[in-house]
């Protein structure tokens, strides 16, 4: 049976200063879904991101979760509604322990803290249990991206927006993390939206793509195109 649609965008335009980026991009992502969104840089990818979470907002058009338009609320209201946000760069709060960049996200979902999930998080990144008193500037860019990912996890989303979890990653700690995602979404049904750039990366996770090229979504990748390195690599250079 075909799920249903948790998140879809209505012709969508955001962009900066009044300037548009994305020009009326029209997608959809069913519950239990990894779809990646993939084109050269500059066309839209991060943006489409932003404008997702409500950091930035839409000039025309929508964006719909779980079937209610959500363009009216802030970042925070729409992470409280069950969708995170991991932004290019990891953003962790680098004077911070580990721990307390997991007690910021539990604290940003609005629920109570839970001592079961934060075992589960360790669980799946070992790391962050071994280092979890240690100043997260401190940490590699792979430890920083499992933290980051760790954190949106503490609120126990239902949709997790991933842009560019590999930039500026080992290849070894890319795999792991696309291994854990995929691991994460067949266990929980979490759904994933990943932005990205790495060949391999988009290959071991997503079920299928979305090409951008100039702030249009202009392709769908199938799963079988997506068993085609080549196929992928000529997309990425639209």
């Amino acid at each position: 049976m075909r799920k249903e649609i948790l998140l879809n965008t209505v012709g969508l335009w955001s962009g900066y200063g009044g300037k548009p980026v994305l020009q009326g991009v029209d997608m959809e992502v069913r519950e239990g879904e990894i779809v990646a969104v993939i084109g050269r840089n500059g066309v839209g990818k991060s943006t489409l991101m932003k404008s997702l979470i409500g950091l930035l907002p839409a000039d025309q058009g929508s964006v719909i979760f779980k079937g209610v338009a959500i363009d009216p609320l802030a970042a925070h209201r729409r992470a409280r509604l069950g969708i995170g946000y991991v932004p290019q760069g990891r953003d962790v709060f680098p004077r911070m322990s580990v721990m307390e960049n997991l007690e910021v996200g539990r604290s940003m979902s609005g629920k109570a803290p839970s001592k079961q999930l934060v075992e589960q998080i360790f669980g799946y990144f070992p790391i962050l249990a071994e280092r979890r008193g240690q100043a997260a500037g401190t940490m590699s860019g792979g430890q920083q991206q499992q933290l980051a990912i760790g954190r949106v996890l503490m609120g126990s989303p239902s949709l997790i927006l991933l842009d560019e979890p590999s930039e500026g990653i080992q290849p070894n700690i890319v795999q792991d993390i696309a291994r854990i995602m995929v691991g994460l979404n067949q266990s929980s049904g979490i759904t994933i939206v990943c932005v990205e750039q790495n060949i391999d990366m988009i290959r071991a996770m997503a079920e299928r793509a979305y090409v951008m090229d100039k702030g249009r979504i202009t392709a769908e990748l199938t799963p079988q195109s997506l068993e085609d390195r080549e196929t992928v690599r000529r997309y990425l250079a639209v």
